[in-house]
């Protein structure tokens, strides 16, 4: 099995090597990179097409966040897991907008990291749930919704259409031209954005908030 690929993004040395020291044992990841600003990071990410950034969202010198946005904005098809140091809501919110599929918390035990990138190799949301239902909570009262999507963007709405009509990641990448890969990442941020836990719940919350009425 092709190992998945890893590029670590943080301004603290030590917290690199904490996080090298959990990849090194880990059989489906490998580490191919290490940067220290927001700007190497998007260099490097083109250069090394990694398939997971792990990108802490502050940083000196560049924004976590304008990092996250740009890597999602060109590769879409990588996944974006946020680095904090503490559960600040507005930060979190503007990550997941940005294209972040889930963070963790610094302070956290491994345990959170493995279990966010093993999330991530099934295709689900990376979250940290002590602060997940606070932080949806607050971006539904920031933005009071028209209807129950609005959170989503027009290609997650599309993607989102397909998973009601009962299709397979394959059949949804064919439909809409693109790779599994990026099927997986728009439907694991349909899962955090709707707050569902897999594709059943999501096919649900489609059908019976008649998401046909809103396309």
């Amino acid at each position: 099995m092709t190992k998945l690929k890893v590029l670590l993004v943080d301004d603290h040395e030590v917290v690199r090597k904490g996080l090298k020291y959990v990849l090194g044992d880990l059989e489906d990841f490998t580490l191919v990179g290490e940067a220290s600003s927001a700007k190497v990071a998007i260099v490097m990410t083109n250069e090394l097409h990694p398939d997971v950034v792990i990108l802490d969202i502050r940083m000196p010198g560049g924004s976590g966040l304008d990092a996250c946005r740009a890597i999602h904005e060109s590769n879409p098809d990588i996944s974006i897991i946020m680095l904090t140091s503490y559960a600040d809501d507005e930060l979190i919110a503007e990550a997941i907008q940005a294209g972040a599929i889930g963070y963790i918390l610094k302070d956290g035990s491994t345990d959170k990291l493995v279990s966010a990138l093993t999330a991530i190799k099934n295709g689900e949301a990376a979250l940290d749930p002590s602060v997940t239902r606070k932080v949806l909570d607050m971006m539904q009262k920031k933005t009071p919704e028209a209807h129950p999507f609005t959170r989503l963007s027009e290609r997650e709405m599309e993607v989102l259409q397909l998973v009601s009509q009962g299709k397979t990641n394959a059949a949804i990448a064919e439909d809409l031209i693109l790779s599994e890969k990026t099927i997986r990442n728009y439907i694991s941020s349909i899962f955090l954005k709707l707050n569902v836990k897999n594709r059943v719940e999501a096919a649900i919350f489609a059908v019976q908030n008649r998401i046909q009425d809103y396309r």
